[in-house]
């Protein structure tokens, strides 16, 4: 069984949005033409309550992009985004929902910040991705989205911790790269056995 996993394709990070990444919504059509290849289809949706610790407005003074020790580790602070029912945190609008086996909602919790579809930033709760694919024998994921140096390499890191033989799409994958974070996080994929594909 093989899956695709979609990483955060919402409107928040695509050009317009909150926390927009550059070319987000160029991937959209991209991903659409992958899912007929693929046994299951699984989306993820960043799900965030309103004043989420990890928005810099939930810190007196903090500004965006900058870092916060939280009881679980360094976080950096983001603008507001991904707004639980607000029209950032939905789909793109390009994407095809309609082929999606399961979505899976992440950074509900508001003390914690979720990059990853399979953990969240505390690293030991689960979102329940984990047990979605193994109780359908699914071994092989393929993995695409946004952002590729935050939340796509968190999850595809995670993936190959959790036993699965991960490839990652970087043509259908776009990067936000603060302070050098693509670079790092291809790295750290790669040294994790992560297979990364240009096309």
């Amino acid at each position: 069984m093989r899956a695709l996993v979609v990483i955060d394709p919402q409107n928040d990070f695509c050009p317009g949005g909150a926390l927009a990444v550059a070319g987000g919504d160029e991937i959209m059509p991209k991903i659409n033409a992958m899912m007929e290849s693929f046994d299951l289809v699984v989306l993820t949706q960043d799900w965030h309550p309103n004043g989420h610790s990890s928005f810099a407005s939930s810190h007196d003074g903090a500004e965006p992009f900058t870092t916060f020790d939280m009881n679980y580790g360094s976080q950096v602070l983001w603008p507001d985004h991904c707004i639980q029912g607000s029209i950032g945190a939905a789909f793109h609008p390009d994407l095809n929902t309609d082929l999606a086996n399961a979505v899976i909602r992440k950074g509900m919790n508001p003390e914690v910040d979720s990059y990853s579809a399979f953990l969240e930033n505390d690293r030991t709760t689960p979102t329940g991705l984990d047990g979605f694919l193994k109780e359908r024998g699914c071994a092989n994921l393929t993995l695409v989205g946004l952002a590729t140096d935050y939340c796509v390499a968190w999850s595809a890191i995670d993936a190959r911790n959790h036993g699965y033989h991960v490839n990652l799409l970087l043509s259908a994958c776009r990067a936000i790269n603060l302070n050098g974070s693509l670079d790092i996080s291809l790295k750290e994929m790669k040294d994790a056995g992560v297979h990364i594909a240009e096309q």
